[in-house]
């Protein structure tokens, strides 16, 4: 007969916590339950002073030193770890300027031929007519990669510090974002009204036009991203999660970014073994040409605009 597994025992199994780490759940641990203040607004004062009690001697026996070998164990590893990555980041900074070409040096990229390159072969090899768009998005297309990266792990950065996940909490604090500004703007509501549409047009009008003039991915997903913010600061939360929610932010960034990387990889791998790649470039100065420039800008466009939304939700409430 098979043994009768225990809830602490099935707690413990990894294929339990590794289900509760992917949904991002909590495991309630016994001396949690115990030492746990209610969140719910008690009107009476005596009980209040005691939960205000209780959660200051809840943290006193958490942040005490003497006490949590642990957390002082951390302090000291945090701060050995941070000098550490410090001195190697500098170090590594040094070593690589030092193999800088000296200023006036024929090696330098304003002398030698790399410029005249861009200028005399980039409408051949990358299908646009923008010079700067095909030398972003094609030649230093990994560069750009490597920013769009830079704002996916700052959001997550920033979401890390002020994301408020525990519902009670907000309801606690108040996080009703329309108790902090004007309910009902009506001047800036009709602004908006107007607005909104036109900032949305004319960033999509950047974000498609990047490879055939000014304009691109990172110019038209500001646009839209400021047109966002807009949109939230005239109408609240609510109505903006209506086409703009949590999920909806969740699916276009990681979306965006997988997509691109994919793109990238298949296009590196290509040029680095002589490759065709059998992507089209198509005619000069039409709007679907230029290869891989279009949809790179697109992405990189709804990559920003998820960014500055983000930013400012977070700031401003603590949630997206």
């Amino acid at each position: 007969m098979s043994r009768r597994i225990s809830n602490e025992e099935n707690e413990q199994r990894f294929s339990v916590r590794a289900k509760r780490f992917i949904s991002g759940e909590q495991r309630k641990y016994r001396e949690e339950e115990e030492i746990r203040v209610p969140l719910e607004y008690v009107p009476d004062e005596e009980k209040n002073k005691k939960n205000k009690e209780d959660m200051e001697n809840m943290l006193s026996k958490a942040y005490d030193l003497d006490e949590n070998r642990s957390l002082r164990f951390f302090r000291h590893f945090y701060r050995i770890a941070a000098l550490l990555c410090c001195i190697m980041l500098v170090a590594i900074l040094l070593i690589e300027v030092s193999y800088l070409p000296p200023v006036g040096s024929a090696n330098k990229p304003t002398n030698n031929e790399v410029t005249q390159k861009y200028i005399e072969d980039g409408l051949t090899d990358t299908g646009g007519i923008n010079i700067v768009g095909g030398m972003i998005l094609n030649y230093r297309a990994f560069d750009t990669f490597g920013e769009t990266n830079v704002l996916y792990i700052a959001t997550c950065c920033v979401m890390i510090l002020l994301l408020v996940e525990d519902k009670p909490m907000r309801k606690l604090l108040k996080m009703d974002d329309r108790s902090f500004e004007p309910k009902s703007d009506i001047i800036l509501q009709k602004i908006a009204m107007f607005l909104v549409p036109i900032v949305f047009m004319f960033g999509l009008y950047v974000m498609f036009n990047g490879h055939l003039g000014p304009g691109g991915g990172f110019a038209g997903g500001s646009m839209i991203g400021a047109g966002l913010i807009l949109y939230v600061s005239a109408y609240g939360t609510k109505k903006t999660q209506r086409f703009f929610n949590e999920k909806i932010y969740t699916i276009i960034k990681v979306a965006s970014l997988c997509i691109y990387g994919v793109l990238m990889i298949y296009f590196f791998y290509t040029g680095a073994n002589g490759l065709d790649n059998h992507i089209p470039l198509g005619t000069p100065g039409h709007i679907f040409s230029a290869g891989l420039i279009l949809p790179i800008n697109i992405l990189v466009g709804l990559e920003v605009a998820c960014t500055m939304y983000a930013f400012y939700a977070l700031f401003r409430r603590g949630d997206i």
